[in-house]
């Protein structure tokens, strides 16, 4: 039955969930839907076979589940070749909101057509000059090799492309990689495209590389890379306010945002214009509200625990929606032929009203979202608040996906898309990439592999973060940890309780960030594992505070939600037909449950839990001290002990204790049966 309702989640987040974030239901602002197809739920082939974008109406979505389609263009070593093998133009992006699944018989027939009419428009434009900032783009040419070789002094010009990175996570030997990227510039290059590469936000965390040098080694590396400009994730934040303002000193590109703020003045500038192609490209940057509760919100505050920086937060999304509007009116004053808004918002049910589809319906003037921060890769049209339709691009993280938008000499923006990387194998190993940008990634790796090589013990089982089973319409795993049990989230908690000596331990399935494969297990693979290098301690709840943070825990199911709580000694019931009464506060902390609960049966072992009773729990201080998450009822608790383990010596001391072997009682990659969802009611 969890197998069966797992594979059934995985296709309503993909389906439904990952865009029923929008604006709030039933907005007079929003225009109709022009595509309702109900999409089935049951079958994750059902999301893998769908090829088309579609539009979105955000105020329909909870109500019908239409087919979102998936437009995608693979590319064959790209890069290795200089050859653009899958980049077969559309006449026009947001002619796709309207097609159904009967205009995937006719592709092969509009490639050839569209790639006729790209190379009539290319010879019209043959002539056109191209010399906007010229001296500037042969000066970074020369410095990272891109660009060196061209065909001859009669290359055709073919506009602009931009490409896109979101959510790296220092996984810059993963997927396609850095050296990857570099190899897909360079053949864009060739090819005639001017390139502007840009950035989504959290870059600097998720890996050793990063962690040790405190994000310093991913600057240095973007650096290599000249990226044009980037914003803020919340992960950005995670090594303090100090180190990430020197991180923004040591960027040879600038950061930009919309809604950072300090004392409610921005801290960078919203916007910037880039002209390349003759085209003036404005971007506008934002970042998520949620970053307060998502990185440390000790970091966001003064000494008196006072918050001094935020985001533009309110209960209702305006103040961030007037902060986006501005930004992007200012910039089309400025002479912004187009505009490009780059955001870290996301698309989760949690996180409204911030994000991506809630600003896009309560705005205008946008012409393309580049969006961050929950890791999908769904490429949607959906209408702004004047019935204009906007592309919205997502690309995954570690460099599974490239994003690109591809404009044309006379300024407009023929497709804007993404290139996917399936193979469990990287890029740079699969083809040995030699370039400038891999002896960098080699070298600062090499920095980080001295002390990590270290095998700590093994396991007999893989322990997973994803559906083994279900993957998204680019298939990319679904990381289920984040609303479901896993056998990796059961071991974590186990660890937690049975080093805290505790009756339960807690753990958010956001904070494990990789699985861990079957065989032996090194010090590197933890360490990626639990990133965050989070504090644990011991503290002492009341059996209501557990409630209410079970409660909060599992609002989002079948959404992901990185608060989700993976637990040990506890199990509970997830009544998913029942809506979440959760209620947060403008700065996204817990404030209370206002109607029924969904979480029901919750047992200590084998017994009842008592509201009234207390009870001692094992968890990270970013939970259960820091109001990481929003996990704001556990204000107030007796701290038993503070500074006990970091969450990775937790796990090292824990394999040690099991003697050295995780065994078989792990081995179902669904869990133990703790967590059950309840689906119908009795």
């Amino acid at each position: 039955m969890k197998k069966k309702f797992l594979q059934r989640t995985a296709a309503l987040v993909v389906m439904t969930l990952l865009l029923s974030v929008t604006a709030f239901a039933g907005s007079e602002d929003t225009a109709p839907v022009e595509n309702t197809d109900a999409a089935g739920t049951e079958s994750v082939s059902e999301i893998e076979e769908e090829g088309e974008e579609t539009e979105v109406d955000p105020a329909k979505l909870e109500d019908e589940n239409p087919s979102f389609q998936i437009a995608s263009e693979e590319i064959a070593p790209l890069g290795m070749t200089g050859e653009q093998t899958a980049d077969k133009p559309d006449k026009d992006q947001n002619k796709d909101a309207d097609k159904s699944g009967k205009d995937r018989d006719t592709d092969a027939d509009k490639s050839d057509k569209d790639q006729d009419q790209d190379t009539d428009a290319d010879k019209s434009d043959k002539d056109q000059n191209q010399d906007a900032d010229k001296s500037d783009k042969d000066k970074k040419e020369d410095e990272s090799g891109a660009g060196q070789e061209k065909t001859g002094e009669d290359q055709e010009k073919k506009g602009v492309m931009i490409l896109f990175t979101s959510d790296i996570h220092c996984g810059v030997n993963e997927g396609f990689g850095l050296s990857g990227l570099y190899q897909i510039r360079k053949s864009m290059e060739k090819q005639g495209y001017e390139i502007l590469l840009v950035d989504d936000g959290d870059a600097i965390q998720g890996e050793t590389i990063g962690l040790l040098s405190k994000g310093e080694s991913i600057i240095k590396l973007m650096n290599k890379m000249h990226y044009d400009v980037a914003i803020p994730g919340n992960h950005e934040f995670d090594y303090g306010m100090d180190q990430f303002f020197k991180l923004v000193e040591e960027a040879d590109f600038p950061y930009i945002s919309c809604n950072f703020t300090k004392d409610d003045e921005l801290v960078f500038d919203p916007s910037i214009i880039k002209e390349a192609g003759n085209i003036k490209i404005g971007f506008v940057g934002v970042t998520t509200p949620r970053s307060i509760i998502t990185s440390n919100p000790r970091f966001f505050e003064n000494e008196k625990g006072e918050l001094i920086y935020g985001f533009k937060q309110d209960e209702t999304g305006k103040k961030l929606y007037d902060a986006v509007q501005k930004a992007v009116d200012d910039v089309r004053a400025e002479g912004a032929d187009l505009v490009y808004l780059i955001a870290h918002l996301g698309n989760e049910e949690k996180a409204r009203p911030w994000t991506y589809a809630d600003v896009i319906a309560n705005t205008n003037g946008i012409d393309v979202v580049l969006d961050g921060h929950s890791h999908d890769t769904e490429q949607v049209v959906m209408k702004n608040k004047d019935g204009e339709k906007v592309v919205r691009s997502a690309v995954g993280t570690k460099m599974n996906c490239i994003g690109y938008s591809r404009i044309s000499p006379e300024g407009k923006i023929e497709k804007t898309d993404i290139w996917t990387w399936e193979n469990k194998e990287s890029a740079p190993a699969l083809f040995g990439f030699d370039n400038e940008i891999q002896k960098k990634v080699d070298a600062a790796e090499e920095d980080t592999e001295k002390d990590l090589g270290v095998e700590v013990g093994e396991t007999e089982a893989e322990l997973t973060i994803d559906d083994p089973v279900a993957k998204d319409s680019h298939k990319i795993p679904f990381p289920v940890i984040r609303c479901a049990e896993t056998n990796l989230g059961d071991f974590c908690a186990d660890a937690f309780r049975a080093q805290g000596g505790t009756d339960i331990g807690i753990c958010n399935g956001g904070g494990i960030r990789r699985s861990i494969d079957k065989g032996k297990i090194t010090m590197k693979e933890l360490s990626s594992m639990f990133p965050f290098n989070n504090d644990t301690c011991v503290v002492e709840l009341t059996g209501q505070q557990i409630l209410d943070a079970l409660e909060w825990g599992s609002r989002a199911v079948p959404g992901e939600n990185g608060g989700f709580l993976q637990v040990s000694g506890l199990s509970y019931e997830i009544h998913t037909y029942i809506d979440s009464t959760c209620k947060a506060d403008e700065s996204a902390f817990f404030k209370g449950v206002e109607g029924e609960r969904r979480v029901k049966n919750v047992k200590v072992g084998d017994q009842d839990l008592d509201p009234e009773k207390t009870y001692t729990v094992c968890g990270t201080e970013y939970v259960l001290l820091d109001k990481g998450d929003g996990y704001s009822m556990f204000d107030g608790a007796e701290v038993l002990n503070r500074n006990l383990k970091t969450d990775l010596q937790i796990i090292v001391d824990y394999i040690s204790d099991l003697g050295g072997v995780i065994g078989e009682q792990y081995a179902d990659p669904y869990g133990q049966g703790r967590i059950v969802i309840v689906e119908k009611a009795p």
